[in-house]
């Protein structure tokens, strides 16, 4: 315990925050997934989804992965961290988030109590574009049937959307981030928080502290949502 309180005070010093944190990392109520199976209006598991999605071919991304990206984590997870396409190193891993981008994320998980063994994580699409452009609107349609799909079986606690695209995908609005984050929205009956995406926090360190401001909002949720 003593470590990562250790941690957490030095990540707090990077990104500049020196408020004393008001919760106890050490409770885990708020943070250990579930391990009741989540009730999903499709059939079958996460398992033979993801061995289904292996080998879709339904859009253009296909022609140049080198696997599908389905996602990662605990399939009975309370919050879901969504992001929106693998890049280069998740493509070649086939795992969301393994890049520097996934060890920020790492470390602002870590920060409120969280890790990639109670969280699952996934994009919004399953395929790496070309050169790592933005999933184009038609992918995204195309790729929404294993979305959705998987997020009824996972059937969260909380959503987080990770940076403008996935943002605007899955809330299927064309609004700015800065108009979407820092209030709460709906997925299907499911709470969403919009946040920036690490590799947007590694370009500008500077909004590390809004970023911190949002987990600790999201960390707040874990306690007073009902499943």
């Amino acid at each position: 315990m003593a470590e990562r309180e250790v941690f957490l005070r030095v990540y707090l010093n990077e990104i500049g925050v020196h408020t004393p944190v008001s919760f106890a990392l050490g409770d885990s109520d708020a943070v250990q997934a579930s391990a009741e199976p989540a009730a999903a209006q499709v059939s079958g598991t996460l398992d033979e989804l993801a061995r289904q999605a292996a080998s879709c071919r339904l859009c253009r991304l296909a022609e140049g992965r080198t696997q599908v990206v389905f996602g990662t984590g605990n399939p009975h997870a309370e919050i879901v961290f969504i992001g929106e396409a693998p890049g280069r190193d998740e493509d070649l891993q086939g795992e969301p988030f393994v890049g520097r981008a996934g060890k920020l994320l790492d470390k602002m998980m870590m920060a409120v109590g969280l890790d990639r063994q109670n969280v699952y994580i996934m994009n919004t699409v399953k395929c790496r574009p070309p050169n790592n452009r933005d999933p184009q609107t038609d992918e995204v349609q195309t790729c929404r049937h294993w979305f959705d799909a998987q997020l009824q079986l996972l059937s969260p606690k909380v959503i987080c959307l990770l940076g403008r695209v996935a943002a605007q995908s899955v809330l299927e609005s064309d609004a700015p981030l800065a108009a979407l984050r820092g209030r709460w929205h709906d997925y299907h009956g499911i709470p969403v928080l919009v946040t920036y995406h690490p590799a947007f926090l590694l370009r500008s360190p500077d909004q590390k502290h809004r970023s911190w401001a949002d987990l600790l909002e999201l960390r707040r949720s874990l306690a007073t949502t009902g499943k």
